[in-house]
Order: structure tokens, then C-alpha cells, then sequence
């Protein structure tokens, strides 16, 4: 196999989004849809709450611009701490049966490959107008919750609201200087009030993170890798580590999900959720945590498996991202399901959460896009935009459509690694055999 260069890589994961039959060219009618928006044009309607004065900050990737979700807190006198999580207000400019919600429906994700991403929504929405981009007014949808001290959060509503991003911070930088690896960002010199709303992020953070873990949630590390870029081609490749930039993001993120499934049940609303149902192949987990010297629980328990992890984690950190690949794959994918308001929910393995709905990247997955009209409904009080029958289909397509752009995923990461590696025949490595099958061995 020859050194792939950037281009080259497109052209291939092209190939594969049509062979797997996403769309990847805008419909005709689509593009009309998209010279008729003028994101600019923001008028506040009522039971629209003007939040354009506070603070709201974002992290994400450096390179991103489909920005889903900004932030704000407030330390109340209490102790306790309020955050507000803005979703970017999707359904806004690709309302239900347009033409650009038809294109969405049929891709239902966005696709990331090295070569090139493939966004669910035209590039025009998600990354500009229907993005929460620094320096705009854009409209959100507002997850507005209290964290006790103790990490529960003790009230949350939700409402529509104007909203203003005044930093666009990246994981990266801001992780750095968390984790006391690099200097204070020099954005905290120009915005007044930025370093101190990020360390009371980070200790909201905390407390959801400390009860989530109390709860039996599931931690893992997975040896994520990112492509270093140099003249066109691919030279490299290297080690994309959490940091406690990450963990803000994450667990606001996992709050803001559970407490709008929470909500939807509140109002007797059907939805689609996230579940990672009791794990089938348990017996596999309790084997491998046997040759620890552990006996975990004849019956899936999330708990004991948390702190199975935990312990290992802290025996031995250089191969805990092997064992937490392998119980990965024995717990299997998440999938989407239809909650009804009669049903008991099958609820999230991994997050020892019984209500978990996909809400806060409508930008990317269309599961959340359709949470967010659930939700703007549910607001208003106003009836669901969708019938059962239509949910179970929206669903199915979700878990169909995620699945293969797993695949093209995984397959675009191996062709950069094998071309990476023709720089590297002839060199000795050591390696971790996590598997070994008829088809060949992993490592």
C-alpha cells in the first residue's frame, strides 16, 4: 500500500458515503431552502427569554465551527450552582418536513473521516447559521439546572432563549491549563469574569461527575488517535488524551441529556432515547475480571463493574485502555429506542441511568434534532410534532444509517494508520494482543 495523501483519502471516503447511500451533494430544492435564510434576521418571539448578557463561553475541538453547546454558571449563595446549557436552536432554520429535514432524515449523522467530513446538515447550517458560533446572536434551546452540593441536580427547567457566545474555547488549550500542563489562556486577559466562570464549570463538573461515579457509571479510556498534517499528506499520527476540559463538556452534557428525558416523561411526551441496554454477554465481562482475582456479581450489576475498573485502573495504568476496550465490546453499542409514556425504560448500562435521551448535538445527529421539537413542544405545551409510528422509524434509520457510518469511520482510520506505518516497515514496536481471531490478530 502506497503513503495516501489528503486528497486521496477524500476520494475514498467519498466513495464509501455513496456506496453505503449517504447523500453527500445538496438536493436542488435544498439549496433553494438555503439562499432563503438569513441567519441574521433574529426576532425575539414570545416566551423568548433574552440571555444575551451572561457570560456563555464554548469548548470544543480547535478545528470545529458546528458548535452545538455553550455554557454558564452561577454560583448561587446556597452553595449550590447553577448552569445553563444552550443548545443551538436547529429546528430554528430546518423545520420538520422541509427539504433540508428530509436530507438530514435520510443521513441522520455526521460523518468524520481524516479525509473529509460529511455533515448531516448543509454545511451553510451547521457550521453558520444554526451554529453558536463566537461574536452572534443565535437561538437556543436552555437546559437551566441546579447542582447541590452532593452532585444531584435538585431542580432543572427548560425554555427558549437568545444567546450570545463570547469565547470559543478549545479543549486543548483550556485542558492544558486545567490539568496545571501550560500557562493561563490569554483570552481570560480580554474577557472579564472568563477564568473564574471556567473554574466553577469545572467544580459543577465535578460534583456531577463524583455522583454519577457513586451511581455505578461506567469510566473508560480508549486510545484515541488524531492525523498530524503536513504539505497535503498524513505524517503521523498521534494520541488524543481526556483532559478536564473534556469532563465539563461531558458531564454537563450527560445532565443536560438525562434531565430532558426526565422532562419529556414528566410530560407524558413519547420520545427517542439513547439506551445501552444490561449486557448480554456478562458472563465474557465476569470471565475477564476473574483473571483479575475479582468475582463480579452472577447478574449484570454497573457498581461492581465500576468498580472493578476503578481498581484496575489504578493497578495498572499503562493497560487499562486494553481491558476497557475489551468490556467495551462486550457491553455492545448503544442503540435508539421509542420511550412511550407506558413503557418502563430499558435505561443506560454504561451511565446507570434509567432516563437518557440524545439532545445536546442536534447540529450532528438527527436523533437530537428530533428530541429538539419534542422538547420546543413540550415547552409551549403544545401536542407532539410526531406520532409513535413516525418515532420508530426515525429511530430505525438513526440505528441503521449510525452503524454504517461506524464502519466507514473505522475503515478511513485504518487506511491512515497502514499508510502512516509504510514510514515505519522494518522498525519494532511493542504491542498489547487484544484478540485473536480466524481472520487475523489484534493489536
Amino acid at each position: 500500500m502506497k503513503q495516501l495523501n489528503i486528497s486521496e483519502l477524500k476520494k475514498i471516503a467519498e466513495r464509501e458515503m455513496r456506496a453505503s447511500g449517504f447523500i453527500i451533494e445538496n438536493p436542488p430544492q435544498v439549496e433553494q431552502e438555503i439562499s432563503e435564510i438569513k441567519s441574521g434576521d433574529l426576532k425575539i418571539d414570545a416566551g423568548v427569554l433574552d440571555l444575551r448578557h451572561l457570560l456563555w463561553s464554548s469548548i470544543d475541538n480547535e478545528s470545529s465551527r458546528d458548535l452545538d453547546q455553550i455554557e454558564y454558571a452561577e454560583q448561587l449563595a446556597n452553595g449550590d450552582i447553577k448552569i445553563l446549557v444552550g443548545i443551538a436552536d436547529v429546528d430554528e432554520f430546518a423545520p420538520k418536513n422541509s427539504a433540508i429535514d428530509e436530507y438530514a432524515a435520510k443521513n441522520t449523522v455526521t460523518v468524520y473521516t481524516e479525509g473529509e467530513i460529511f455533515p448531516m446538515l448543509p454545511s451553510e447550517l451547521s457550521t453558520d447559521a444554526t451554529s453558536l458560533l463566537p461574536n452572534v446572536d443565535r437561538f437556543a434551546v436552555v437546559a437551566e439546572m441546579t447542582v447541590c452540593e452532593n452532585g444531584d441536580v435538585c431542580d432543572a427547567r427548560f425554555y427558549r432563549a437568545l444567546t450570545h457566545n463570547y469565547a470559543k474555547l478549545t479543549y486543548e488549550r483550556i485542558g492544558a491549563w486545567l490539568d496545571e500542563s501550560a500557562d493561563e489562556p490569554e483570552i481570560f486577559q480580554s474577557i472579564e469574569g472568563l477564568r473564574e466562570q471556567i473554574i466553577l464549570q469545572r467544580e459543577a463538573a465535578m460534583r456531577l461527575y463524583k455522583l454519577r461515579r457513586e451511581k455505578g457509571a461506567l469510566e473508560f479510556e480508549t486510545v484515541e488517535s488524531s492525523a498530524v498534517k503536513s504539505d497535503g499528506k498524513i505524517v503521523d499520527l498521534e494520541s488524543v488524551l481526556p483532559n478536564q476540559a473534556q469532563l465539563i463538556i461531558e458531564n454537563f452534557m450527560i445532565a443536560t441529556n438525562v434531565e430532558t428525558a426526565e422532562f419529556l416523561e414528566s410530560k407524558r411526551v413519547a420520545s427517542i432515547r439513547r439506551v445501552v441496554k444490561t449486557p448480554a454477554r456478562w458472563r465474557g465481562i465476569r470471565e475477564i475480571a476473574q483473571k483479575y482475582g475479582v468475582d463480579l456479581p452472577e447478574t449484570p450489576d454497573a457498581p461492581a463493574l465500576s468498580a472493578f475498573l476503578e481498581a484496575r485502573r489504578k493497578a495498572d495504568a499503562v493497560h487499562f485502555p486494553d481491558l476497557s476496550l475489551s468490556v467495551i465490546k462486550l457491553l455492545g453499542a448503544g442503540e435508539y429506542v421509542v420511550q412511550t409514556t407506558d413503557d418502563e425504560p430499558d435505561g443506560h448500562f454504561g451511565l446507570a441511568v434509567k432516563e437518557y435521551a440524545h439532545s445536546t448535538a442536534p447540529n450532528r445527529r438527527y436523533a437530537d434534532l428530533i428530541v429538539q421539537r419534542l422538547l420546543k413542544s413540550a415547552i409551549e405545551n403544545q401536542p407532539s410534532p410526531y406520532s409513535i409510528d413516525e418515532l420508530k422509524s426515525i429511530a430505525a434509520q438513526c440505528n441503521e444509517r449510525e452503524s454504517a457510518a461506524r464502519k466507514i469511520e473505522r475503515l478511513m482510520r485504518k487506511l491512515v494508520a497502514a499508510s502512516v506505518m509504510q514510514n515505519r516497515v522494518g522498525q519494532t514496536f511493542q504491542a498489547i494482543v487484544t484478540g485473536i481471531t480466524a481472520s487475523g490478530t489484534f493489536a
